[in-house]
């Protein structure tokens, strides 16, 4: 899907209070909240004066935001709709971050075609570091299905595995099913160490956003240290957390580069 003003499509999601962590707000308040927001993101489209789209949009994004906040709602295609409003509203930060925070939650299609679409709208085009790129191609199924997906299939690939061995008992020896255990056992196994693997990652690696239209990155956490890089880093950069401390943030680029920014120049997934 590509992310034009006029053919943005807008999904919907079931508000389940059951899956919320806290509800603050009553359930008939959630609903509104999102016609509200539905409302002010279709009319946002529909206007050809920009400065009201913006503030469409900007209300779209307070309805969905009180959504999360006070319903305690975290919901991939919520997510992806206010990344839509941000989007629009030319806050590709806002936008990159919700994207991640979507992409997390589902393994999805259209996110991940708006995420890698905001991207390409980024000033810093930061390269991934070579040895990345190639686990990301060789263990794409790792770093790209969420783990719900990888959890889904995990299961499906075990049922197969147990059919086929049911199978070869009654049948004394097959050929076909041996392969077909085998092949779906070491799938299983990969998808469970990836699984595993990611759940560790999930507790001890976080990642963050630059959200402000630049901010410069130093070798340390104060302004007196050298800057790390020649120019600012801008808005959308994406990069994981070393350290955080008091004001400051110690990030790391994909590139393996590193430096320390403010705390308030980027918010973390």
């Amino acid at each position: 899907m590509i992310l034009e003003k006029k053919i943005l499509s807008f999904c919907l999601f079931f508000v389940t209070i059951t899956a919320t962590v806290r509800a603050d707000l009553p359930k008939e308040q959630i609903y509104s909240l999102f016609n509200q927001a539905n409302q002010n993101f279709r009319e946002g489209n529909s206007t050809g004066d920009s400065e009201q789209a913006d503030k469409f949009y900007e209300q779209a994004i307070l309805s969905f935001e009180r959504i999360i906040d006070e319903g305690g709602i975290q919901n991939a295609k919520l997510y992806y709709n206010l990344a839509n409003a941000y989007f629009l509203q030319g806050r590709l930060g806002k936008a990159i971050l919700n994207y991640r925070r979507a992409a997390d939650l589902a393994n999805d299609s259209d996110i991940q075609k708006n995420l890698n679409f905001a991207r390409s709208q980024r000033k810093d085009q930061v390269a991934i570091k070579t040895e990345r790129r190639v686990l990301h191609t060789l263990f794409f199924w790792h770093y790209d299905f969420a783990q719900k997906t990888k959890f889904l299939l995990m299961c499906i690939l075990f049922g197969i595995v147990c059919v086929s061995v049911t199978v070869m008992i009654w049948l004394q020896r097959s050929a076909p099913l041996i392969v077909t255990a085998i092949m779906c056992g070491l799938l299983t196994i990969s998808l469970l160490g990836s699984t595993v693997v990611e759940a560790g990652r999930d507790t001890n690696k976080t990642g963050g956003v630059i959200t402000v239209d630049e901010v410069v990155a130093y070798q340390g956490d104060g302004r007196n240290y050298p800057t790390s890089f020649k120019e600012p880093l801008h808005e959308g950069t994406e990069f994981d957390l070393i350290e955080k401390r008091s004001g400051w943030l110690h990030i790391k680029l994909f590139d393996g580069s590193e430096g320390w920014i403010t705390d308030d120049s980027a918010e973390l997934i």
